[in-house]
Parts: structure tokens; C-alpha cells; sequence
């Protein structure tokens, strides 16, 4: 991420079971009154507050507060405000259910999948990103499980007016929590697509992350981001010195991981990686300065790629959600540093305990993520995996084997975190539009594997929420 900083129910209506739910679901829909106006529709559900309703052509457009159960299993020991949005075209047409894994934006947008199937869209925020965080927080009730209870609950209410099909959606942590909610609730949706979702089944095994940055992109251009981190730390004295200037001026502190200049040292170790996830390589190499390069520059390079407002406390305290569960969950990337040997001060500090206050008590899990693993290579059905050739996160992306059932793992050429079908190579973009269409229960007026919806300016500016780049 670090980078990330700068762009990026009521208890009465309690649910069981996914299967259970599916069919009260559907029942209720019949029920429903169809005269109605949709936002009385939706603020009927109990446990549904509005937040504000903004204009968009074409669409009706609101920000809502959901109440959730803090601790799923535990019900009745307390609730949260959970926000989220829903962007509503008609209950006619089928509903992309995205998450972000982050804040919810609160601009309206459409997903690519809600473009191309011409649909509604329901956004979550997830759960303990503020303001969706219980207060006190109990942050053992962060996990991947309660996160797809919040999605399960809401999609059975939501169902109930909005019958046709569900599609489930994200990109980076949005993707992996997308590919996570269809794993505990397999039958709520009827097809996912997961944008870029890294897939870290055992988190001290990552030469995946070697492999791919000795081969990615060309051997020149390898060598000049080699050349410049290493300067960045030959460096490291005038660097921090301006580092801890910029932070004074700006009211920016550095007291979860430690000084500017054990911040300084996280944010060189990340520039392979930053570059890579979000630079267009076709132009980007290019612009790698050389050793020789004067400091403002150095500054000016390293703050593009990096962003030195993200190694702070105000940068990182937002993402103190995704921190924790990088290092109780979903594990974290790492990798070598060959090209700064002899240069590091702190090895091993780059690793989420370092940018999680140390009053939250942290303890991984190992049997999360091979469990997520083992479920989408055998019991996969209709979902869709695009990942970016470049992008650092797709050295570890989930597979589909054995058992699954209409589900593909498609790979943008050339493509970084921000890849999605439209960049896929022709062949592959039909049939994932094709099987994305097909999922949703519509088809082009032509039959042609093309979106239903037109472009829209205002609303398909894809937005790419930039996930935390964390190695030990």
C-alpha cells in the first residue's frame, strides 16, 4: 500500500444458514410490494439508515448505515454501524455485490462488472475501517469469517428486493474478500470475479516473489530500479534528514515504527514492488533516473513511486484494519533485497507487527489461507480470477483445479494491480464477458459478448485502491 493513504442489521432480522437464507429469501421477494419507492423499499429493512441520497443520471444513488452484530456467532453482545452504498437501476436487473476490502467510496461509480452486465451495485465497507468500527474494538473479531457474515447478512435482506442474479466483486483486497465470502457462502451469489487478489497459502514460504522480480519486465530496467534504491540508501543520511524536515512541517509523526529513518528504510525496501504494482512499464522504465540523479529528484521519483505521507502515523493508521490482518490471516509478501546488501539497518522490520500498535495483540493463523486455497481448487463454481503479469501480488494467485466447476484464471499481458477484463487479450476478454453475462442471467440485444452498458464518464473511472506492500 503505503502509497495507498494518498488515493486510495438489525438483530431482529438475523439470518442461519446460506441455503436457508437463499430460500427465505426468494420467498420474501414474491412478498415484497413492487409500487413502492426504492429508497422506502430499502429503509424499510430493519436495522437500514439512510445517510444522504446524491444525484446520478440514470440511477438512484444512496449512502447507508446497516446495523451489524460486532461478533457474528454472539449476537446479542453488541452492534456496529456498518456503511455502505447502493447504486440502484431497477429491481429488474441482476446486482454486482463489491467490496473494496477498505473504506467504501462514497462517490458514485460502477464496478467493471456492474458496466458490463447493466446492473445495480451494492458497495460494503469493510468491517473495523472507520467509521465501520465497533467502539470499544475487540479486534479478535476482525477476521475473514465475521467479514463474510457482514456480506451474507446484508445480501439476504438486500435479496429481497433486488430478486434477479448476484455477482460478487473487488480488486486486491476486494478480490480476496470476494473469492473469502463466496468460500463460507458458496450459494448466495451466482458468480464471482476477483481482480488482482493475491492468494499467500503458507506465509513463510514467498520465493514466488523472488522468481518474479529476477524475470519481470527487461534486464535494463531491472538493473536501474536496482541501481536507484541502492543510491536511495548510499543516500540515507540527507534523505531522512529531509524526511524528518517534511514530517515536522507537515505535523506527521513516526512513533509506531519507530523514526523517520526506520520509515525511510521500509519505504526504499518497497520501491520494486511500488513500481511494478502501479507504474505503466511501457513508459515507466524509461523514467527510472539514474545514480547521478540530484536529491530533489530522488525525492520527487521516490515520493511517485512510494509516497513518503504513507510511512507516517496519519498514513498508516487508517490501514491499521488491513495491517492486522496481513499478520493474523492473509499473510504478507516477502522477499530478498540482494541489490541493498551491506546498506540495511533493520532487517525484517518491513512486516506488518511493525505498522500495528503494539498495545493490539497480533497471532497468526496457518490454517486460514490453505483452507481458502484447498475450497477454490476443488469446489470453485463460476468464478473468475484476472490477474496482471506485472504485478507482484499475481506471483501468489489462486488456481483453479480439479472440482471446480466454470471457473478461469486469466492473465492480462503486460498488465500491473490495476488489470481488469477489458485489458485481457481478446480472446480472453470475450469469454470472460461472455461467462460474466451468462452468470448474471443476460445477454447483449446482438448476442455479442460486448457490455450492456454505454460508458459513462462520471462513473467508470476505475478506481484502483492500492494494497499495503508488506515483506519481513
Amino acid at each position: 500500500m503505503r502509497k495507498a493513504t494518498r488515493w486510495l442489521l438489525s438483530l431482529a432480522v438475523l439470518i442461519g444458514t446460506a441455503g436457508a437464507g437463499s430460500m427465505s429469501a426468494g420467498a420474501a421477494t414474491a412478498a415484497e410490494p413492487k409500487t413502492e419507492d426504492i429508497k422506502d423499499r430499502i429503509l424499510a429493512i430493519p436495522g437500514m439508515s439512510l445517510i444522504e441520497e446524491k444525484p446520478v443520471d440514470g440511477y438512484r444513488y444512496f449512502v447507508l448505515n446497516y446495523t451489524q452484530p460486532i461478533d457474528h456467532r454472539h449476537p446479542a453482545k453488541g452492534t456496529f454501524q456498518q456503511r455502505l452504498t447502493v447504486l440502484h437501476k431497477s429491481v429488474d436487473r441482476p446486482t454486482v455485490f463489491f467490496t473494496s476490502g477498505y473504506n467504501v467510496n462514497t462517490t458514485p461509480s460502477r464496478s467493471e462488472p456492474t458496466k458490463i452486465i447493466d446492473g445495480n451495485q451494492v458497495s460494503l465497507e469493510y468491517r473495523y475501517f472507520t467509521p465501520s468500527r465497533p467502539t470499544p474494538t475487540d479486534w479478535k473479531k476482525l477476521d475473514i469469517r465475521q467479514a463474510a457474515n457482514d456480506q451474507h447478512r446484508l445480501f439476504q435482506v438486500l435479496h429481497r428486493i433486488y430478486g434477479q442474479n448476484w455477482i460478487d466483486t473487488g480488486g486486491s483486497k476486494g478480490g480476496m474478500t470476494a473469492t473469502y465470502y463466496r468460500r463460507f457462502f458458496p450459494h448466495d451469489m451466482d458468480g464471482t470475479v476477483a481482480y488482482v487478489a493475491p492468494n499467500d497459502v503458507r506465509n513463510d514460504e514467498d520465493s514466488a516473489y523472488d522468481r518474479f522480480f529476477k524475470t519481470v519486465g527487461t534486464a535494463q530496467c531491472r538493473t536501474d530500479l536496482a541501481a536507484i534504491e541502492r543510491e536511495a540508501l548510499v543516500r540515507r543520511k540527507e534523505m531522512v534528514g529531509r524526511f524528518q524536515a517534511w514530517a515536522d512541517k507537515e505535523k506527521q509523526t513516526f512513533k509506531t515504527v519507530g523514526s523517520a529513518d526506520r520509515a525511510y528504510e521500509v519505504m526504499v525496501t518497497d520501491l520494486v514492488f511500488g513500481f511494478w504494482q502501479y507504474q505503466p512499464a511501457e513508459t515507466a522504465c524509461a523514467e527510472v533516473p539514474k545514480p547521478t540523479v540530484s536529491t530533489d529528484e530522488l525525492w520527487k521519483w521516490m515520493d511517485t513511486v512510494g509516497g513518503f505521507d504513507s510511512y507516517t502515523d496519519q498514513g498508516m493508521e487508517p490501514y491499521t484494519p488491513y495491517y492486522y490482518q496481513a499478520g493474523t490471516q492473509l499473510g504478507e509478501p516477502g522477499y530478498r533485497y540482494p541489490q541493498l546488501a551491506g546498506l540495511l539497518k533493520y532487517p525484517g522490520i518491513n512486516n506488518s507487527r511493525s505498522f500495528v500498535p503494539k498495545d493490539i495483540p497480533m497471532r497468526f493463523d496457518k490454517r486460514a489461507m490453505p483452507d481458502i486455497d484447498h475450497w477454490v481448487r476443488h469446489h470453485a463454481d463460476r468464478m473468475m480470477f484476472v490477474n496482471g503479469q506485472y504485478d507482484p501480488w499475481s506471483s501468489e494467485h489462486f488456481e483453479v483445479g480439479k472440482g471446480a466447476r466454470d471457473s478461469y484464471v486469466f492473465t492480462v499481458p503486460g498488465g500491473n494491480h490495476g488489470s481488469n477484463i477489458a485489458k485481457l487479450k481478446e480472446a480472453d476478454r470475450t469469454k470472460a464477458t461472455a461467462e460474466l453475462l451468462d452468470w448474471a442471467g443476460v445477454r447483449a440485444p446482438d448476442g455479442q459478448a460486448t457490455p450492456l452498458a454505454p460508458h459513462n464518464k462520471q462513473l467508470d473511472k476505475q478506481e484502483i485502491r492500492r494494497m499495503p506492500m508488506l515483506r519481513p
